[in-house]
């Protein structure tokens, strides 16, 4: 067994149902952020681009791919499907949000989203170990193998 089976089998095993609501609040505020920049898309490209991490056309690649990583990795980390994957896939966006955008902000300054940033990115490697949880779609999944959609020959 390799070190992620492992961790897969030991945060499986060892997951109390009350940070199940943690996992949910935590996919909510990534879907809520992901709608913010959806609303806010010009600001969050100038954001990119005056960091210089990129050019001017990878800003908006990179605006859009943080949108999508938000909306889809949220809704996924909400529901416990796919989990794992969903986190890991947020962890470099908020890594670059700390990096890029709060640091530069400063630490003390008012209404400062440095803490929050890394909360949620504490959060996110939490649940990369730990995994979806009881309440979750991943879990119902794995008790009910027979009520999953199958492959249909057709002809």
């Amino acid at each position: 067994m390799n070190f992620v089976q492992r961790m897969e089998k030991w945060g499986d095993t060892h997951h109390p149902k009350w940070i199940d609501f943690i996992r949910i609040v935590l996919g909510i505020i990534l879907t809520l952020k992901g709608v913010q920049f959806i609303n806010n898309m010009q600001p969050l490209v100038d954001l990119i681009a005056d960091s210089g991490f990129l050019g001017s056309l990878s800003a908006g690649l990179l605006a859009h791919y943080i949108i999508f990583a938000h909306l889809l990795g949220g809704l996924l980390v909400a529901f416990g499907l796919l989990t794992r994957f969903a986190c890991l896939v947020q962890i470099p966006v908020l890594l670059g949000a700390i990096i890029f955008v709060n640091i530069s902000g400063g630490i003390f300054q008012p209404h400062s989203e440095l803490w929050l940033s890394v909360l949620i990115l504490i959060l996110l490697v939490f649940f990369v170990v730990e995994g979806s949880g009881k309440l979750s779609i991943d879990e119902w999944m794995r008790k009910n193998p027979d009520e999953r959609p199958h492959k249909h020959k057709w002809g």
